[in-house]
């Protein structure tokens, strides 16, 4: 199985969990719960199952399961008190309710976007995985503007798409006019504006998405 959902990448083939194009430690059992929500969803999974699952022939607690699935929420970014990934069933069990795209083997061989930034006479190729933007040399694209902060954003590409978010920045992030919060999905033709937008030293870059070309077309012969 080999999903996506919020900003994750679930694959149990290479046994791993990926955020922000980023490798997260699960231990065995937290990866195994993962799964088997996963697995079910969106149906709830009772408790008692779950502890089935995880601990066969072992009697444990709830405490032991309910640890679990706080380092899964961890993991994935989710969080009990506003749960928009798994849910609490009360008095029963849980239930994984994110939006979730299954990607096969189909998908992984398909053609890939290619993300680039361009701005004044750059152009730069976004890899997979996270890109920081900002003034400090050590950032993955190193811009040299006053109205830069040292560590000003940050663009992650994953199979499914690119998204960007501000690290904090002094002067913000924009895309498309607005001040961003959190994560925003990019897409082609999206300007993005490092720094306020009509302030010296912000830059404005433009987003361009490109298609691999599949193979050429073999005509008949007349």
């Amino acid at each position: 199985m080999r999903v996506a959902f919020a900003d994750c990448v679930f694959d149990t083939a290479r046994h791993e969990l990926l955020r922000h194009g980023q490798a997260v430690h699960l231990s065995p059992k937290a990866f195994d719960l993962l799964r088997a929500l996963l697995e079910r969803r969106p149906n709830a999974v009772a408790k008692t199952e779950l502890r089935d699952l995880l601990w066969p022939k072992v009697a444990v607690g709830d405490t032991s399961l309910g640890r679990t699935l706080v380092e899964v929420r961890s993991a994935i970014g989710d969080d009990a008190r506003d749960a928009r990934l798994v849910r609490t069933v009360h008095a029963f069990g849980y239930a994984f309710v994110g939006t979730v795209t299954e990607v096969g083997a189909a998908a992984a061989g398909s053609a890939r976007s290619n993300f680039r930034l361009a701005w004044g006479s750059r152009e730069v190729e976004l890899p997979l995985g996270e890109s920081v933007l900002g003034r400090t040399r050590g950032c993955t694209i190193w811009i040299d503007s006053s109205g830069i902060s040292r560590r000003h954003a940050r663009v992650v590409v994953t199979d499914f798409g690119a998204t960007i978010e501000d690290l904090g920045s002094k002067n913000g992030t924009f895309l498309r006019g607005r001040r961003i919060e959190g994560a925003v999905p990019l897409a082609h033709g999206d300007e993005i504006c490092l720094g306020s937008i009509k302030a010296v030293g912000s830059v404005r870059m433009t987003v361009r998405v490109f298609q691999e070309a599949g193979s050429t077309r073999s005509e008949p012969s007349a």
